[in-house]
């Protein structure tokens, strides 16, 4: 499925280099959990290059028969052209969580954009943590990103985007120099009856992200969505307050999604690892809500 977005039409020149979406920047990732006697484990995956992923760990002390997978790239970050799709999905009462090598780096481009395609399905009972990296946007990058999910009633999905500003300490610093990032993320039943469309477009350039009332002194957009079975929204969303801290300089809160779908949590600060950790603190209330299983904690080198 490709989505041509109207915010997209200044960036259709072509690269001198090679073609947008030419082989080696048509990137391709599949993958598919599925529930094997007493645990998950990754039953299908499909990839192409600069897309890979290795065999599923077992790593999780907290839940150790959750299948992790890392995305890796061998391109070391996004390019000018590059077109990537990923697919993910959860079978019946299976489990799974995907995640990163590293912050994704969208480089400077002088032509074209890049340009993400994201579907996620899972099925009755399913629990998928998708929780990537720190997203880090360069100079004059344009970065177009659109997730489809389709999830059933019984099934819960934790959903997360991390966007730096920018490289905030190079050189003089280089905060919301990029173009264009937009990111849509819309959701359904696995009937198609709809749920919700979020987008959030930011142009520097037309509209200074760092005014009053958008993003002002913080640099760093944490933006979380959970969709699962609203005992689990009702109980989560009862234990996370609204709260603004200005001297570890954050500010956080959750909203609940429209058709019961579940709850969204967005926060923002001035550091990557403070927000990182918000959302971190996030998640360790979602996974004991709905597994019954505990986040391990954080390893001493992160």
């Amino acid at each position: 499925m490709r989505v041509v977005a109207p915010e997209l039409a200044p960036y259709q020149d072509e690269p001198k280099q090679l073609p947008s979406g030419a082989l080696g920047k048509n990137a391709l990732l599949r993958l598919r959990f599925e529930a094997r006697r007493n645990r998950s484990i990754l039953a299908f995956s499909e990839r192409r290059a600069p897309l890979l992923v290795q065999k599923a760990l077992y790593c999780d002390e907290g839940m150790p028969d959750l299948p992790v997978v890392f995305i890796i790239t061998n391109s070391g970050g996004i390019l000018q052209g590059d077109r990537y799709t990923m697919e993910f999905a959860a079978g019946p009462d299976a489990c799974g969580h995907i995640t990163s090598q590293a912050a994704t780096k969208i480089h400077e481009m002088d032509a074209n954009y890049a340009g993400q395609m994201q579907d996620i399905t899972l099925e009755e009972g399913a629990y998928l943590e998708y929780l990537p990296e720190t997203v880090i946007p360069f100079r004059h990058s344009r970065f177009h990103t659109h997730t489809r999910i389709r999830i059933a009633s019984t099934a819960t999905l934790l959903y997360s985007e991390i966007l730096m500003g920018g490289r905030q300490f190079y050189g003089d610093g280089e905060l919301f120099q990029f173009d264009l990032f937009s990111s849509t993320v819309a959701a359904e039943r696995l009937d198609g009856t709809k749920l919700f469309i979020e987008k959030f477009l930011i142009e520097p350039g037309r509209s200074e992200p760092s005014r009053l009332g958008v993003m002002g002194d913080f640099t760093v957009f944490g933006n979380v969505i959970l969709l699962t079975p609203q005992e689990h929204a009702d109980a989560i969303h009862g234990r996370v307050a609204a709260a603004w801290n200005c001297e570890e300089r954050w500010a956080a809160g959750v909203s609940r999604l429209p058709n019961n779908a579940g709850l969204i949590y967005k926060v923002v600060g001035k550091e990557s690892n403070t927000v990182r950790t918000k959302v971190r603190e996030f998640w360790s209330l979602v996974r004991p809500q709905v597994t019954g299983f505990a986040v391990p904690q954080e390893f001493p080198w992160r």
